[in-house]
């Protein structure tokens, strides 16, 4: 588990976290929505994996065909599951939980490329909740530099569309 995190930049959501200060993070993203209701962190974690991307399986696939010739984990993907609880310490997909409250959910994964660290937040503002889903990374070699060249756009389009589709979903304009 990462031994601390630290606050995002004040124009990311309240409760975001990042792994490192942000002048130190190799990548850096916020995705947000506003949603009718009250949901929790863990809410908004499963009603996004609930709806599976179309494609993105065959692109873990094709992200772990590359990745474990270097010596890389394979992660397989998402698998939809839905969570009516986690824990710090456990897994979550192909993350480790890091810290789980109403309105947070910290969500890791490293190996010796890099370090990733998900913040999904939820905040209830006037009958409905800001979701935020912040993405931090920090590389350590040049293979984790060259694996955030596809990753990085194509991560934040799959975490905006992802949340979009939430919103679409619940009646929300996002």
């Amino acid at each position: 588990m990462f031994p601390q995190t630290f606050p995002a930049p004040a124009d990311f959501a309240p409760a975001a976290r990042l792994l490192a200060p942000a002048e130190r993070c190799d990548f850096l993203d916020i995705a947000r929505a506003t949603l009718p209701g009250t949901w929790s962190a863990l809410d908004l974690w499963n009603g996004m994996m609930a709806r599976p991307v179309p494609g993105l399986g065959l692109a873990f696939r094709l992200r772990d065909a590359i990745s474990t010739r270097f010596g890389v984990q394979r992660i397989g993907g998402f698998s939809g599951e839905r969570h009516e609880m986690v824990v710090a310490g456990e897994p979550l997909d192909f993350f480790m939980v890091e810290g789980a409250t109403p309105e947070r959910l910290l969500l890791s994964a490293r190996d010796r490329h890099l370090d990733v660290l998900i913040c999904v937040t939820a905040s209830p503002v006037a009958g409905a909740t800001e979701a935020a889903i912040t993405s931090s990374v920090v590389t350590h070699n040049l293979f984790g530099r060259v694996y955030m060249l596809p990753v990085r756009p194509v991560h934040r389009v799959l975490v905006r569309w992802m949340l979009s589709r939430l919103a679409e979903k619940t009646g929300s304009p996002g």
